[in-house]
């Protein structure tokens, strides 16, 4: 898992409430593989990108120059609410996407966001309106996000602090999903076996 540290990235405004794994993918793309050669970024979206005949929908935000290349979403308040699919955020990190700042997260996502090494900070509502009417004035405008010192730098300059429990910066800060964490303990672990099957070799 890629470690995030700090980033500096063409933020896009989501305006939308409530958006829902099955809005991030919807669930008939998740039988399709994804492999490090072709990932889930074409199906991000995919309803609110195309109309029924598959052609792009000109008023959705990620299909405006140069919001196609976003690396930071700023959401409105329950941001992947719905069902627990990893898949909703395979499909942001294979777009390109490392943070989504919103009010509130749905509690798997935001989990499953942290698990591949993506960022969710969650601001308070007023402050993201703030983020996103700022973004939507002005096209193309980055927002920075530093982990280590917990801040968010908008288009204006202006810094917004968030909070993160310190097992979940530290994951980040090192790039560890679950086997990482795991992995961290492997002499411990090798030590323990050695020990635990020299005093039962039958087991061996």
């Amino acid at each position: 898992m890629e470690p995030f540290t700090k980033l500096t990235a063409v933020a896009a405004p989501f305006d939308m409430a409530n958006i829902d794994t099955d809005k991030i993918i919807p669930a008939r793309f998740l039988r399709k593989l994804r492999t490090a050669e072709k990932g889930y970024d074409p199906w991000l979206f995919y309803d609110l990108r195309f109309d029924a005949d598959g052609n792009e929908r000109p008023d959705f935000t990620l299909n405006k120059a140069p919001w196609r290349n976003t690396g930071v979403i700023v959401a409105g308040p329950n941001f992947g609410c719905g069902s627990s699919r990893e898949g909703a955020a395979y499909a942001m990190l294979d777009w390109g996407i490392r943070c989504v700042i919103a009010p509130s997260f749905g509690d798997i996502h935001y989990a499953n966001e942290i698990q591949n090494g993506m960022l969710p900070a969650i601001l308070p509502e007023e402050h993201c309106a703030t983020l996103r009417a700022q973004l939507a004035a002005t096209t193309g405008a980055s927002i920075s996000v530093d982990l280590e010192s917990q801040t968010i730098t908008g288009p204006d300059g202006a810094t917004y602090a968030f909070s993160i429990e310190p097992i979940y910066k530290e994951r980040l800060l090192k790039g560890l999903d679950d086997v990482g964490l795991v992995l961290q303990e492997l002499p411990a672990i090798e030590s323990f076996e050695k020990r635990h099957f020299a005093k039962m070799p039958w087991l061996a």
